[in-house]
């Protein structure tokens, strides 16, 4: 197996995402605790948020929660892990990695960390008005996804009129 493309470069994406998220999770835990805001620039602070929910909150309701989203994620993880076994080339396993490594950082969360909830710490805002926290895990998984929304709906047409996959194999 290549690293430098396939399965291997999404296996490389995954670990990196994964590696990178738990740092800065711990780095930002460690250095936030108790809860505090830190300002970078106008529009960027750090801030410690716990978010028992999915992306931006969305059902936050409590520890139940923890179980079912992270089985849930863990099923999907499996889901991408087959695909990302089965495709070539870079941009879909790259896309694949992403959202696999950010799927796993935040389980990491919800199972290993009190209060069983996902570390969010990045706050951008303008004018009064601020995006959710998010973490790299959110980050990596929203790359990911749009790769691979990308992917279906531009280079799908390119696959078939090739006829095959094998030529993403080659790149």
């Amino acid at each position: 197996m290549t690293f430098s493309s396939g399965p291997g470069l999404g296996l490389i994406a995954a670990f990196l995402v994964l590696l990178i998220d738990q740092i800065t999770k711990w780095w930002v835990i460690s250095v936030m605790t108790p809860p505090r805001e830190i300002v970078i620039t106008p529009f960027f602070n750090l801030v410690m948020v716990w978010n028992r929910g999915i992306s931006f909150g969305l059902f936050n309701n409590g520890g139940a929660n923890a179980w079912f989203l992270s089985a849930v994620a863990l099923a999907i993880v499996v889901f991408l892990g087959i695909w990302l076994l089965k495709t070539g080339g870079r941009l879909l396993p790259g896309g694949l990695g992403l959202v696999i490594g950010g799927a796993l950082g935040n389980v990491i969360d919800r199972v290993f960390r009190e209060p069983r909830a996902v570390a969010d710490f990045l706050d951008f805002h303008w004018t009064g008005y601020h995006w959710p926290a998010f973490n790299v895990a959110d980050a990596a998984i929203t790359v990911g996804a749009a790769i691979l929304v990308y992917d279906s709906l531009f280079m799908g047409a390119e696959k078939h009129k090739n006829g095959s996959l094998d030529h993403e194999k080659n790149d």
